[in-house]
């Protein structure tokens, strides 16, 4: 479904270029949900801008289903970003929200796509309110919904849920489970959870850096049904974090502690 190869991106030239991406080799399987974890400032999210067709690679090439991505938002790919508040239409509905991406789509076709999208993140009751009438957690389904109804073939989510509670985050990752066990969605997640990739993911891709390059591709050998109490509960759950941890930190490991004065 997803190809990268030999991927590299520089931000600015000259003496003052900072290279983001030293190099990225990566394939996604159709289907499959991999997570994306890192350093913080490792080039996570201008890998995730790259796949989108947001921004375009100093080198290297990537193609979404034998398709190049070159230039712009490629066919068959949608995305969620973290800032949900700012990603939806105020004085919109939700189902206008929603139906935004379906404008060259029959009126029909629309309305039955808009329902099923909304019925798949379990707000089918509040399609006629506002954004600002509605919780985090479910102004973040609402961009899932978004996302989901032009059934695209790759979903792409950055950091989607950093910026609700606890409880909220739960239960959009169990969402997002249900989505792809029902749709068969491929997904790529960038997260800076560790919990979540592990709790997510069927893999775990680690990035070093920064720049970013793929320091390690971790299967997660878990159960395929997923619990958040009793997944978390299995000590392989607790090993692959624990080496998940592990890698990143020796990808930039923390400044050694200061001497205290007069010592």
């Amino acid at each position: 479904m997803l190809e990268i190869r030999g991927l590299r991106h520089v931000y600015g030239q000259g003496r003052g270029a900072v290279t983001a991406v030293a190099r990225v080799d990566l394939a996604v399987a159709s289907g499959e949900l991999v997570c994306v974890v890192g350093p913080s400032g490792a080039g996570k999210s201008t890998l995730l801008r790259a796949i989108a067709g947001l921004l375009t690679p100093s080198s290297g090439s990537i193609t979404l289903a034998k398709r190049p991505v070159a230039g712009a938002p490629p066919r068959g790919l949608a995305v969620v970003f973290q800032d949900y508040g700012r990603s939806l239409f105020p004085w919109l509905r939700v189902e206008a929200n929603v139906a935004f991406p379906l404008a060259k789509v029959g009126r029909g076709e629309r309305r039955r796509r808009v329902k099923a999208a909304l019925n798949a993140v379990g707000l089918q009751d509040m399609a006629r309110r506002y954004p600002w009438e509605l919780s985090g957690g479910m102004q973040q389904r609402v961009a899932i919904a978004r996302a989901l109804v032009t059934h695209p073939e790759l979903l792409l989510m950055d950091e989607p849920f950093a910026s609700v509670d606890a409880h909220t985050r739960g239960d959009l990752e169990d969402l997002l489970l249900r989505i792809r066990a029902q749709h068969g969605t491929t997904i790529v997640v960038v997260t800076h959870d560790i919990d979540e990739a592990v709790y997510l993911g069927d893999r775990v891709v680690v990035l070093s850096g920064p720049p970013a390059g793929v320091l390690a591709d971790i299967h997660v050998d878990l159960p395929s049904s997923r619990d958040q109490v009793l997944t978390r509960s299995l000590p392989r759950f607790a090993a692959v974090r624990t080496q998940v941890a592990q890698l990143i930190r020796s990808a930039h490991p923390s400044p050694s502690p200061s001497p205290p004065a007069g010592g």
